[in-house]
């Protein structure tokens, strides 16, 4: 039966079905399946599946949308269980994103977030247009392990250096990581404002994450 519902819950996540995805946690919950074991090898299993497809070009955009909406879905409705058992997730580290100031730019800020917080991360989202000291001030506030900011205007990406030679003054920027994406970023940007690294899409923010916070 546990075996049965894990494979379910991976297909839902898979399928980017998110009512089937929150159907099968309510589920597990009746049936007194462990939270943590709903999560770690039932729903990330799904996620783990997309985002080998995706990195293959097997599977697009949409899909990894849905999957990471579907997976959020999953942990919010398990989230209550987890407390009531007192049981927590293994954190593998803190992070808060954000787009720079002077920059709207939603989707591909939104998608990161989400599979971090579906990979195991702390995720703290400060959503667009983000002044520079209020992403530094949560940084702090949270004590991240990572500062993630996107930019997807030329205009705006010098945002990304500015708040990184703020981290350089305030001799904050051994303690925090940094990670920049959007479609103008490249290797020779994040060389030049001395950014811990960058992806061009989600599922290579997550390993890229995961790579730094092993760092630490």
């Amino acid at each position: 039966m546990t075996d049965e519902i894990l494979k379910k819950m991976a297909q839902s996540i898979i399928d980017g079905d998110s009512d089937e995805a929150v159907a099968l946690a309510k589920e597990s919950i009746t049936a007194g399946m462990d939270p943590l074991e709903a999560i770690s090898k039932g729903f990330v299993n799904g996620v783990n599946t997309v985002g080998d497809a995706f990195g293959r070009g097997e599977a697009f955009l949409p899909e990894l949308v849905m999957a990471g909406e579907a997976m959020k879905l999953a942990v919010a409705t398990l989230d209550p269980e987890l407390k009531k058992r007192g049981a927590q997730r293994q954190v593998l580290g803190t992070v808060v994103i954000g787009t720079v100031e002077g920059d709207i730019h939603e989707i591909g800020k939104s998608l990161v977030a989400t599979m971090l917080g579906a990979s195991g991360f702390e995720v703290h989202d400060l959503g667009v247009d983000t002044p520079g000291d209020k992403l530094i001030g949560k940084a702090l506030e949270v004590s991240a392990d990572i500062l993630a900011m996107s930019a997807l205007l030329t205009t705006t990406m010098v945002r990304q250096r500015e708040v990184i030679e703020e981290l350089e003054k305030e001799g904050l920027r051994n303690r925090i990581k940094v990670m920049v994406g959007g479609a103008p970023v490249t290797r020779d940007w994040v060389n030049s404002i001395r950014a811990d690294g960058y992806s061009e899409d989600a599922i290579g923010a997550v390993a890229l994450a995961k790579k730094l916070v092993s760092k630490n």
